[in-house]
């Protein structure tokens, strides 16, 4: 390999190594926390090292972001996607997304607790941290509208009303079992989530939760990433 080649696979590597380190940072500590002093003693990197891979503590910030969405995709969308389109796909989204917020409970989501740092703090990392939840939001509406069109949902349901509600869920459960350390919020919110469905839901949806094979089927379609 050529010596140029070989720097620039170094240079990945170190800011890859430097990037997973500023992601459990800031799972810990919260985007506020992250700095390029703190980063470098935790890679035993200089300060200059760091600072030559992100040039600012605000571009280190959103990094960290999009490095937590890739991973959140990852461990969550991507998975779901191969499962059955409709009310399969959208549990399959929610039980995965449980699991993520239940591994988090010592550490912290980054979506959540940026949320409440940059609320009302207009500015790219506010802006990228937007983005990055709408981008999920608009993944989970996609996958209810799914649900809608294989007939799992009532007709006169209103998909955005159920992300709303969904989301809640997600909160709540990061509330409780966080904050609160209950030890049934994860209980709490599987029943919670297979009630709000069993509202929405059509018999035939339910009957496709439940094991039973639906009536009605469509051609499988790729949902849009």
């Amino acid at each position: 390999m050529p010596a140029p080649q070989r720097t620039l696979m170094k240079g990945q590597q170190t800011r890859a190594a430097i990037l997973e380190a500023a992601l459990g940072l800031a799972s810990n500590m919260g985007l506020e926390g992250l700095s390029i002093g703190a980063l470098a003693e935790v890679t035993h990197m200089s300060k200059s090292g760091v600072f030559a891979h992100f040039g600012s503590r605000e571009e280190l910030q959103i990094s960290v972001v999009r490095e937590y969405h890739v991973k959140f995709e990852e461990e969550v969308f991507y998975p779901a996607m191969r499962e059955e389109r409709g009310l399969p796909r959208l549990k399959a989204l929610f039980e995965r997304w449980v699991r993520r917020v239940s591994m988090e409970l010592d550490s912290g989501c980054i979506y959540i607790s940026g949320a409440v740092e940059f609320d009302d703090r207009p500015g790219p990392v506010r802006d990228a941290l937007v983005s990055m939840v709408q981008a999920w939001q608009d993944a989970l509406e996609r996958a209810v509208r799914i649900a809608l069109e294989e007939g799992h949902l009532k007709a006169d349901m209103d998909p955005l009303q159920l992300v709303f509600e969904v989301h809640g869920l997600i909160l709540a459960l990061h509330h409780d079992a966080r904050f609160l350390r209950n030890a049934g919020a994860l209980d709490r919110v599987r029943n919670a989530f297979d009630r709000l469905v069993g509202y929405y839901a059509t018999p035939d949806g339910l009957n496709l939760l439940n094991g039973a094979p639906h009536t009605a089927s469509r051609p499988q379609r790729k949902l849009r990433g």
